[in-house]
């Protein structure tokens, strides 16, 4: 596989980029490469810069579930794109797009659209803060938040893909108002709660973490929460950044039957450009201003070309069968792995949730981080390079999950099962521990 002009635009990009890279899990330093540089895709293809061909897992991180370059998407863009790309003021497409999201999520009474999943979750948390007049905040190990201060304790995804416990310039006084907690358990949940739950503003959850891998919830596990955030007057925020829409229309809460009191969004409601937002029950959102005092605002906040896109994605969404079209095709590649792991002489563990997939080298169950941590990860990367060479691109890290879109046909699953087969054949089993 040729890769001399991805080399040299990364050796460039170092030069004027901290790590040639705007986010770090791209530079693929836990699986020892370089990252590839991209130069357009097509459906479920992703073409890099030396004009290798990919069938692409990673989906931008999750936006792409109907593909790259959908039809619909491109054609409300290019009209949005006619009139202007930014106002910097009120327009239809934020209400159109609002609406959309209320109607899919029965806890959703209201709406403030943000530029990214990180503005959420913080807006989020600083709202929970004032409604409830406490400080402290819960989350749970591996799952990632985004990058502001109080949410990077024991973070999963980038910053467990590079090792880094959490960051230098976060100040003690700020982390210190976060509990993190073993995610999945239950039991130790509850005691928390019966010890500091007066004083907890608000639980943080992804209800399907996929920052550590692919780890769903066990059972009564968010249902624990939910019960014991209602009896403390805490306020439970479901960040769905990566679920909401993914593993159903109405994302994991409507998946689980749980209803939180804030969800956070992003990633497919902007159809593959920077979105992000919050809501949650009208009395709560009420306090966010201009009609309350709790201050959050932001220049491109409802941009004309993000809304577009996310309304013409979930208008495709909202397709009926989508879904299961969605899942057989899921599901398909889940079975196929499954058996091919199963005659190979390699440990793994496939795990799933809809379109959301998590491959771990381990002999294990995983339902938590510390259980993700145990898993081999020269395995993953000697696997993840293997099948670059075989023309499947996944993601750079054991921490990150694979995304399944409605472009993936059977032909395209099929070979990237062929594909799996071949590198698994090649590699030598290693301890898993």
């Amino acid at each position: 596989m040729k890769r001399d002009n991805s080399h040299r635009m990364y050796e460039r990009a170092r030069k004027f980029i901290p790590g040639g890279v705007n986010s770090p899990v791209r530079a693929c330093k836990s699986v020892g490469t370089e990252p590839l540089f991209i130069d357009r895709a097509e459906g479920c293809k992703i073409y890099d810069a030396d004009g290798n061909v990919f069938i692409d897992y990673v989906g931008s991180w999750g936006p792409m579930i109907l593909g790259h370059r959908n039809p619909f998407v491109m054609d409300a863009v290019t009209r949005v794109l006619d009139r202007g790309s930014s106002f910097g003021a009120p327009t239809d497409l934020e209400t159109r797009l609002a609406e959309l999201i209320i109607d899919a999520m029965a806890s959703i009474d209201m709406v403030r659209m943000v530029n990214s999943g990180t503005e959420a979750t913080m807006s989020a948390i600083r709202l929970a803060r004032a409604v409830t007049g406490r400080d402290t905040i819960i989350k749970f190990d591996g799952c990632y938040h985004g990058h502001a201060d109080t949410l990077l304790v024991e973070a999963g995804s980038g910053v467990a893909t590079l090792g880094i416990p959490g960051s230098p310039g976060v100040p003690e006084d700020v982390v210190k108002h976060t509990l993190s907690l073993p995610y999945n358990d239950g039991d130790c949940f509850k005691k928390v709660m019966e010890s500091k739950g007066d004083r907890i503003a608000c639980v943080i959850v992804e209800p399907i973490a996929g920052n550590m891998g692919l780890v769903p919830p066990v059972d009564g596990f968010l249902e624990a929460l939910r019960e014991l955030t209602e009896k403390t007057g805490s306020i439970l925020i479901f960040d769905e950044v990566m679920t909401g829409f993914r593993v159903a229309y109405g994302g994991a809460q409507s998946l689980y039957g749980i209803s939180p009191d804030i969800t956070c969004l992003a990633k497919i409601i902007g159809g593959g450009l920077p979105v992000g937002a919050y809501g949650g029950r009208r009395d709560i959102m009420a306090h966010i201003a201009p009609q309350g005092p709790v201050y959050q605002a932001g220049t491109l906040s409802g941009n004309p070309l993000a809304m577009a896109a996310g309304i013409a994605t979930l208008d495709q969404l909202k397709t009926p069968g989508i879904y299961d079209i969605l899942e057989n095709r899921s599901l398909r590649l889940e079975e196929g792995l499954n058996n091919v792991v199963a005659q190979s002489s390699v440990d793994a563990l496939i795990q799933r949730v809809g379109s959301m997939l998590g491959m771990f080298f381990t002999n294990r169950q995983v339902e938590n981080f510390n259980d993700a941590k145990t898993c081999n990860r020269g395995l993953y990367s000697d696997f993840y390079k293997g099948m670059l060479e075989e023309g499947v691109y996944l993601a750079p890290s054991q921490f990150e999950s694979i995304f399944v879109s409605l472009a993936h046909d059977e032909d395209d699953i099929d070979q990237t099962l062929s594909a799996v087969e071949k590198v698994l054949d090649g590699m030598t089993k290693k301890d898993v521990f």
